[in-house]
């Protein structure tokens, strides 16, 4: 029987040369795209864009879209896809407000936020492998379905709450200051080296990216695919749901309706770090190259007057043609 990671993206036939090949290029791809990003702003805004306290300030706008991303890579990996994650961040960020408004600790507010996260990410997942829907539609649905529990435990109005210490989390200038940056940015981090072990040197990783390859194939090799994509959804939820907890301690106030439009952004940051729609390819370091150009975008744009429909333009067009060099690259 033959070994599941032979199943991976860059082919079964591949050498190990010319495989490590193509993920050192589609690595540079995204390592390119920043550079050019930053001497671009540095260059019209350099004062402002490339001081110290606005790269603090870029570092921190990219943790939302970074916690998200690492669970949408996985996503994407498998050959799979999800639309709710936005409306899971606002969900579990209305969850935490809710859970502080009422007394709870602040540990055990977090916990609630990052558990309904979860909990909606493994409703996708069951939702996907039971009714055999394709998990377009059914994270389409789910979508909806997370926003309006949101308005409704928020009574369609933003939740007040004493943040505590949680507001600290995503502060720009931490104590002490020998952190450099929020806690929420070193959070960030730590879970994405720990994401890069697990998908490249465990079994879930292997798992992943056989999925996303060739289900068929991964099925023949004996892997549980159903429970493969349950576990991967659960993970994406999770993820959200600790974005969402973020997303409180950024606004300090749960808004139901809030990161709209950012699964955009995150799946933007996996397409644009090396991830393929078709599953079977992307990397943990290559999705938070992506995340980082879309929060310098983003800022580079404010600083020098872009308006926010442009910015949109940008990201749509961005989104465009990352799918597009991926299906050439694929070909």
């Amino acid at each position: 029987m033959s070994d599941p990671s032979s199943t991976s993206g860059t082919g079964g036939s591949a050498s190990p040369g010319r495989s490590r090949m193509r993920r050192v290029i589609a690595l540079a791809g995204p390592f390119v795209g920043l550079l050019l990003v930053i001497v671009l702003f540095g260059v019209l805004a350099p004062d402002r864009f490339l001081s110290a306290y606005n790269m603090k300030t870029v570092l921190t706008q990219t943790v939302i879209v970074a916690l998200g991303a690492l669970g949408m890579t996985f996503v994407i990996v498998s050959g799979g896809i999800d639309l709710s994650v936005g409306s899971v961040i606002a969900l579990a960020s209305v969850v935490t407000a809710v859970m502080l408004r009422d007394g709870a600790a602040p540990v055990v507010a977090i916990a609630g936020g990052v558990a309904t996260g979860a909990l909606a990410g493994l409703v996708n997942g069951m939702l996907i492998t039971r009714l055999r829907i394709v998990p377009f539609i059914v994270t389409l649905g789910t979508m909806g379905i997370a926003r309006g529990v949101a308005k409704y435990l928020a009574e369609e109005q933003k939740v007040d709450a004493p943040a505590a210490w949680l507001g600290d989390l995503m502060t720009k200038t931490p104590e002490p200051r020998w952190l450099l940056v929020g806690p929420g940015v070193w959070c960030a981090i730590v879970l994405a080296l720990l994401m890069g072990l697990i998908l490249r040197r465990t079994v879930l990783g292997t798992h992943c990216i056989a999925v996303g390859s060739s289900e068929d194939a991964a099925r023949l090799c004996g892997i549980r695919v159903d429970r493969v994509k349950v576990i991967i959804y659960g993970l994406a939820g999770t993820f959200a749901g600790l974005a969402g907890v973020m997303q409180f301690s950024r606004l300090t106030v749960g808004d139901p309706t809030t990161a709209m439009g950012k699964e955009l952004d995150i799946i933007a940051a996996v397409v644009i770090g090396g991830g393929s729609l078709s599953g079977g390819e992307g990397s943990v370091l290559g999705s938070m190259i992506g995340a980082f150009l879309m929060a310098v975008l983003a800022n580079g744009c404010t600083l020098t007057g872009v308006p926010n429909y442009v910015q949109e333009i940008l990201v749509g067009a961005i989104i465009v043609a990352a799918v597009a060099l991926d299906h050439a690259r694929t070909r």
